[in-house]
């Protein structure tokens, strides 16, 4: 069984930064690709950063240059780095891991970007 958990999350002002961070434990392998997806109130779930295998990476436009993902494949960890935060960032954001044709899904982590 694998269980995925995301923590880092919280109020934060406008402008400031937070750095996610997402653990996969149980037995996972073979893993081709990790990322964050996230949803506000009212609207759909949306990508917001992928990287997979070989390390490509891949940003939604409004968070390009200001997002930053990236992996520590030892431990099965995913982050993403968050600068320059804007309050249409708020979200629940969610982190997941594809592997073997399954992708597994955390429960989610609150960003909330308000003065």
């Amino acid at each position: 069984q694998v269980h995925v958990v995301e923590s880092g999350g919280g109020l934060v002002q406008p402008g400031g930064s937070l750095r996610l961070s997402c653990v996969a434990s149980g037995s996972i392998s073979s893993i081709n690709a990790v990322g964050w997806h996230r949803q506000a109130p009212g609207k759909q779930r949306e990508l917001v950063a992928t990287i997979i295998s070989g390390g490509s990476t891949n940003y939604r436009n409004s968070v390009k240059g200001r997002f930053t993902i990236s992996r520590d494949y030892g431990k099965n960890m995913v982050y993403l780095q968050m600068n320059s935060l804007k309050p249409e960032d708020t979200a629940l954001y969610y982190c997941y891991f594809q592997s073997l044709g399954r992708t597994y899904w955390g429960q989610g982590t609150q960003v909330t970007v308000s003065s």
